[in-house]
């Protein structure tokens, strides 16, 4: 069953894509990169640790909206940020 947006937290690993500036690969499992695409993985190059965050649905984040980060996060196990 799925909880209240208000009741939802979830932990996050952010990643910065070596190959294009601006470019943040967003994880629900530190360092599991086997379910990305291979298209994905492609485009991405090599991936640099940036940092981790628990997301509810109030928090704010710069670029991208909290609540699908989250989505994406629980049905694919990622989110891809792109540059603005």
């Amino acid at each position: 069953m799925r909880k209240e947006a208000n009741e939802k937290k979830m932990e996050c690993f952010i990643y910065r894509c070596n190959k294009k500036d601006g470019l943040y690969l967003y994880l629900a499992d530190r360092d599991n990169f086997s379910e990305l695409p291979e298209a994905l993985k492609q485009l991405t190059g090599r991936l640099n640790f940036v940092m981790s965050l628990t997301l509810t649905p109030t928090r704010t984040l710069a670029s991208v909206n909290v609540e699908e980060v989250m989505d994406n996060l629980m049905h694919q196990g990622y989110h891809l940020q792109l540059p603005p």
